[in-house]
């Protein structure tokens, strides 16, 4: 580990978005978005590899729900990593998966490792696409799957001023790319049957539900948890999102591809 702990997410942080999204997630859809992700897969005894896990909720969903054999979920943070430990706990599966704080960079596993890798709108986070796209080529085992979704720029080039300003907004470490960056990734790793299915019309919908329960049914509680000043900020967040949202700037998008 880093000699100074890496953070972005924070208790408060991460208790409005639990409280938006679902025990144990930090992106939208819950526990049906993660059945989307990996609809039609055959995840009997599978060895599953989660980059950026956050506080686990994914791998507690699919330790539960899915015959796997096991899952290794990664985070950079480690009060998240305790976070997801906590929550695997309390639904008695703890001994299905491994979670692990590293360092940000490769992959430290050796190659064909895992039948499927999986992220939940986590890569945002990861700068350079290629170079993890052929990380996760390695680690597959051949015919290995590759399912996540991922938060995608809508344009090439610059932003908008008013995604811009989302981005600035946030606060957090973004590394927005295309979809045809995602695209040209996968493909130069030598993967196949590459999908990009994308989300946005399904947010923009949801996204101004959560920003009417942040303001309204769940506004009381979470100010008096998180604060007035943090809470309201971050519903100017949600507006500026859905701004972005309806541009098409910002684009929630299902990734799959193939191992040959």
């Amino acid at each position: 580990m880093a000699d100074e702990p890496h953070q972005e997410y924070d208790d408060h942080l991460t208790a409005l978005l639990e409280a938006v999204w679902g025990e144990g997630f930090m992106s939208p859809g819950g526990t049906d978005e993660v059945d989307r992700i990996l609809e039609g897969l055959d995840l009997s005894n599978a060895s599953i590899l989660d980059i950026g896990c956050g506080i686990g909720g994914m791998d507690v969903h699919i330790a539960r729900t899915y015959k796997i054999a096991h899952i290794t979920a990664l985070d950079i943070e480690d009060d998240l990593i305790d976070k997801s430990r906590v929550l695997a706990e309390t639904y008695g599966v703890q001994d299905k998966i491994t979670f692990q704080c590293v360092d940000p960079g490769p992959l430290p596993f050796d190659k064909s490792s895992f039948d499927l890798v999986t992220s939940k709108d986590a890569i945002i986070h990861v700068a350079d696409k290629r170079e993890l796209a052929t990380d996760i080529y390695r680690v597959l085992k051949p015919g290995g799957i590759f399912a996540a979704s991922d938060w995608l720029a809508g344009y090439e080039g610059e932003p908008s001023p008013e995604m811009r300003a989302y981005i600035k907004a946030e606060g957090l470490d973004f590394g927005l790319a295309a979809a045809t960056t995602y695209r040209d990734a996968l493909e130069n790793a030598g993967f196949e049957d590459i999908q990009l299915t994308d989300r946005n019309a399904w947010y923009r919908t949801t996204a101004r539900e959560e920003r009417d329960r942040l303001a309204g049914d769940l506004y009381s509680d979470l100010s008096s948890t998180i604060g007035t000043e943090f809470l309201d900020h971050e519903i100017d967040v949600w507006e500026k999102m859905i701004v972005a949202l309806d541009q098409g700037q910002l684009r929630p998008t299902h990734l799959r591809a193939t191992k040959a």
